[in-house]
């Protein structure tokens, strides 16, 4: 007797229809059973699904909880981050990085406020339009708020489903999400979307981990290509990192009666509208102290001599590392003419906490002795 060929997906070569509907019962099944209890699950509430998803790119779950918790309470609804000046919500944003997503954030609520009635659109297309929002993003509000099918991708799900199937598409390469995202598609379930977003995120979070994947308790284990073929640890695919670059920076605290200065970045870019102590990057063949004294001169027009070392700060970002060496300053002379930042302060020590700082200032912002500062007063 001729048995019929089992129907395969063509989205999904060499995988079975069937295996896919049961992926989904199981899956969503485990889920129900062992997901995380996080606060941004006990609401459907857009706004909160929102936040929390704008928080978890770029990072851990375990660092965005407490940010997470802090943000709503200050700002518990979309028309009150709406109101709140963008000082405020890069402040509550301070240490989270990345705050480019805080002020499209807030842009994004101002915005739905003013264009929209307050009322977080529940059309993809539309949500997608919004400042900050990507593929990403709308289809993880959407999915979880609006139940509208549509399938996430992140790091996690790339992972879950480059072993599920042996997918031979490096996960950091460019065309990566475009395909990653069509299998996804086709896996979702279509009666509970966003429940089957979040199983499949959390499955990747927790079983199917990057170095140490956790097979024997895996729901999906029958259904695993790579497993199957004792091939795990193959992937996901990578291509080879470029090296990243380390830039080395000087910067100055600046004492002036008691006081010291600080300038703002500018609003768009990276870390647009922080405060920091000025300084920049050092030369060929230029000392750490020369850099300090030029970049002061240049971006603020004072002139200042270098009073005494204070530390030696490292700090990564995505693409770059900096070595920052930082400095007590003594202001000589000049007025403020501002050359890049968009606004400074002369401020006292006590009240630095209350601006917000990029991560490497706030490295060295505890270091910053007051009796340093108030010295020449006492």
């Amino acid at each position: 007797m001729t048995h019929p060929k089992p129907k395969i997906n063509k989205q999904i070569p060499g995988f079975p229809v069937a295996d896919i509907a049961l992926i989904r019962k199981t899956l969503v099944h485990w889920y129900n059973t062992h997901h995380r209890d996080l606060p941004w699950r006990k609401s459907c509430d857009p706004y909160r699904i929102w936040v929390s998803e704008v928080m978890l790119q770029q990072t851990q779950v375990k660092t965005a909880v407490p940010y997470f918790l802090a943000f709503v309470d200050r700002f518990p609804t979309l028309e009150s981050l709406a109101r709140a000046e963008l000082e405020k919500v890069l402040k509550s944003w301070e240490g989270l990085g990345y705050y480019a997503r805080a002020r499209n954030l807030h842009k994004a609520a101002r915005q739905v406020v003013q264009q929209m009635g307050g009322r977080i659109p529940d059309r993809f297309s539309d949500f997608k339009a919004l400042p900050g929002v990507g593929d990403y993003i709308a289809s993880a509000v959407m999915s979880m708020a609006f139940n509208q099918v549509q399938a996430v991708v992140d790091a996690n799900v790339k992972r879950v489903l480059a072993r599920l199937l042996c997918l031979d598409i490096p996960v950091n390469q460019s065309s990566a999400h475009t395909r990653f995202k069509a299998i996804a598609d086709t896996l979702v379930d279509r009666t509970d979307p966003g429940g089957f977003n979040q199983a499949l995120m959390e499955l990747g979070a927790l079983v199917c981990t990057p170095a140490v994947p956790d097979c024997g308790s895996c729901p999906l284990a029958l259904h695993c290509l790579a497993l199957a073929g004792r091939r795990v640890s193959v992937f996901p695919l990578r291509l080879k990192a470029k090296k990243i670059p380390c830039h080395r920076i000087s910067t100055g605290i600046v004492i002036k009666e008691g006081s010291v200065l600080v300038t703002r970045r500018k609003l768009d870019g990276l870390l647009g509208g922080l405060w920091e102590f000025p300084g920049g990057k050092r030369k060929d063949k230029e000392s750490a102290e020369d850099t300090c004294i030029r970049e002061i001169k240049e971006e603020t027009g004072l002139d200042v001599k270098i009073v005494s070392f204070l530390t030696h700060i490292r700090h990564a970002y995505t693409h770059f590392k900096i070595e920052m060496d930082v400095f007590y300053c003594d202001y000589i002379s000049g007025n403020v003419v501002l050359d890049g930042p968009i606004d400074h302060q002369w401020i006292a020590p006590e009240n630095i906490h209350r601006l917000a700082f990029p991560t490497a200032n706030r490295k060295f912002i505890p270091l910053i002795d007051p009796t340093v500062i108030y010295g020449n007063l006492l």
